[in-house]
């Protein structure tokens, strides 16, 4: 039995099985038949971008390689519309790509906790059962997997995070700490931000919300202010290596970017930070809080300096997008495997 943890995001879909991370741009596209499979020059390695699936006898590329090669691409920031046409096709991506075939699956996903209630049953039937699986690769080759999905357990998706850093890797106990105490949680992601407290492990409705103060509002803006100037509209999907690089280039000029997005990421930490006071106003005995989230990585630094409270550093050097869905493989892992090392010790990180 393989457990996973796969975070289905607006933005990037992220999966584990404690030996191996992915991660993928959360893209649709239509499959083309590519004429020429043949590398220009050899770059001696294999294409980490290239996915292309099949699935319920649909053929689909997937997350850049959607980007790269798809006429026709789909991309939502709608909840039911993600649910109901996204989830499933990106979830059994992430699991073929991390399973071998015809190995029984166990696997802990979340959603924002505003859509938790609503959606967490239809999301754990799309994925529980029997899945026909195709991955082709850049060359061509094809290799049929059949995923079989025994148990899924759908959880709000920050506890994700709290799990990341409260369980190890066998699902044991390493911070007793974050059991005991009262412990609040800002999850920034791409269409939302999630809070949420843990109050000696037991969840507040009180103090807890998805808003849409997720990063893609400050995209929005930018991809607004980009259009004004070039007269073109620019994908949001197609701004993260932007806006990490600082600029971009359109139709052969290129557009400063760091004054505007530091500014604009300044002003969403700041909404941020007056949901965090406005929502725990009565939770004045909170010990500690976490930031969390791939937005949360970008605005930790305008973030943490507006919050009133304690904050619990993380390690700079892991990447905040794969917070959760590492909780997710973890607690997994204490749910039904709690002890058992992962047999490869081999991490390898794919983006």
């Amino acid at each position: 039995m393989e457990i996973l943890g796969i975070d289905i995001g607006f933005g990037f879909t992220k999966a584990t099985d404690g030996k191996r991370d992915l991660v993928f741009k959360s893209v649709l596209g239509e499959a083309t038949d590519i004429q020429f499979r043949e590398e220009m020059i050899a770059a001696g390695d294999v294409d980490e971008n290239h996915l292309q699936v099949e699935i319920d006898g649909k053929s689909y590329f997937v997350g850049e390689m959607a980007e790269r090669q798809s006429n026709v691409r789909f991309f939502t920031l709608d909840q039911a519309q993600f649910i109901a046409k996204f989830a499933k096709v990106f979830a059994l991506a992430a699991a073929a790509q991390l399973v071998k075939g015809f190995v029984p699956i166990n696997l802990v996903t979340g959603l924002p906790i505003g859509y938790y209630r609503e959606f967490k049953d239809e999301l754990a039937k799309l994925l529980i059962g029997e899945h026909k699986v195709t991955l082709i690769d850049a060359s061509g080759k094809r290799e049929e997997k059949s995923i079989s999905v025994n148990k899924v357990r759908v959880v709000p998706q920050p506890f994700g995070s709290l799990f990341n850093l409260m369980l190890n890797d066998l699902g044991e106990m390493a911070d007793k700490r974050l059991v005991k105490d009262k412990i609040g949680i800002i999850d920034v992601g791409f269409r939302t931000s999630d809070y949420t407290i843990s109050d000696k492990m037991r969840y507040s409705e009180r103090g807890s919300r998805t808003t849409d103060s997720g990063i893609a509002r400050a995209f929005n803006v930018i991809a607004t202010k980009l259009r004004e100037n070039s007269g073109v509209n620019i994908e949001l999907y197609r701004l993260y290596e932007a806006i990490d690089n600082g600029k971009i280039k359109i139709r052969g000029k290129e557009y400063d970017l760091k004054a505007l997005t530091e500014q604009i990421f300044s002003q969403l930490a700041t909404s941020i930070a007056n949901e965090v006071d406005r929502l725990w106003v009565d939770d004045w005995d909170i010990d500690a809080m976490i930031i969390t989230g791939g937005g949360g990585s970008v605005l930790a630094k305008h973030l943490k300096p507006l919050l009133n409270g304690v904050i619990i550093e993380t390690d700079p050097e892991h990447d905040m997008r794969l917070y959760n869905v590492r909780g997710y493989r973890k607690f997994g892992q204490h749910l039904w495997a709690r002890g058992n090392a992962p047999q490869d010790p081999e991490t390898k990180a794919t983006k």
